[in-house]
């Protein structure tokens, strides 16, 4: 999949921010397919492409989603986690209830391990670190979420460059999120000082104009198989 790296899409038109966008924004129709990792009779690891969200949304035209496009060959999936809509990678649904018992279980005890990838803008000094922010809903400014040290829930991500490109003025980063709150790397890397290519929550516009997605990538999910305990490791390629 290409990606442009430049200030305009395809189409030769500043993106809009999330604020900018209608309130009751339609999500436009998503033509890439799910990709299917791994079955067995617990578990279906799929990869998601970006703009295509994980479960329905509140809008009437906003039905198309992967557990829906799943359940028309998979009768009895169920949801265990979730990606941003514009974020795209490695997920697991379960297709039994003990399944998805055991793996919503596993993701609330922070037994399962998670690896991203993404691209920021500038070049980030340190080789690796982390960032422990608390966050919480921005209520008046919902979807966004904020930093706040008095309410905010404890937030951890570790972080590792993986490749500096001095002149594209980008890093890409391996992002560990340690915890799994909402935005949680988008807003880690803006407070880190590098935000994320594409996104169109938190980077300012110029940021948000260098490529036609955001670029952060599911690359990585590993955990405990439901029925056999056993260690289980999933990758899905990064396509930017």
């Amino acid at each position: 999949m290409s990606t442009a790296l430049s200030g305009e899409n395809d189409a030769g038109a500043r993106r809009l921010t999330r604020a900018e966008q209608p309130e009751h924004y339609i999500v436009p129709v998503c033509p890439d397919p799910v990709t299917p990792i791994y079955q067995d009779s617990d578990i279906l690891v799929i990869s998601k492409p970006a703009f295509l969200l994980s479960v329905p949304g509140r809008a009437p035209e906003n039905k198309d989603c992967v557990i829906r496009r799943l359940a028309r060959d998979h009768e009895d999936v169920r949801l265990v986690h979730r990606l941003d809509l514009d974020t795209s990678g490695i997920m697991v649904f379960a297709l039994n209830r003990a399944a998805q018992s055991q793996l919503s279980r596993a993701f609330q005890r922070r037994q399962v391990a998670k690896e991203y990838q993404a691209v920021v803008a500038g070049l980030v000094g340190e080789d690796h670190g982390e960032v422990a922010l608390p966050l919480i809903a921005d209520w008046p400014k919902r979807p966004l979420q904020k930093v706040c040290f008095e309410t905010g829930k404890p937030a951890l991500t570790r972080f590792q460059v993986l490749g500096r490109d001095s002149r594209g003025d980008t890093s890409r980063l391996r992002l560990r999120p340690v915890t799994g709150r909402s935005h949680q790397l988008r807003i880690h890397c803006r407070e880190l000082g590098h935000p994320i290519l594409g996104c169109d929550l938190y980077a300012p516009a110029d940021i948000l104009n260098r490529s036609d997605r955001l670029l952060l990538h599911a690359h990585r999910l590993a955990f405990n198989h439901p029925r056999t305990g056993l260690w289980r490791e999933f990758v899905s390629a990064v396509p930017f």
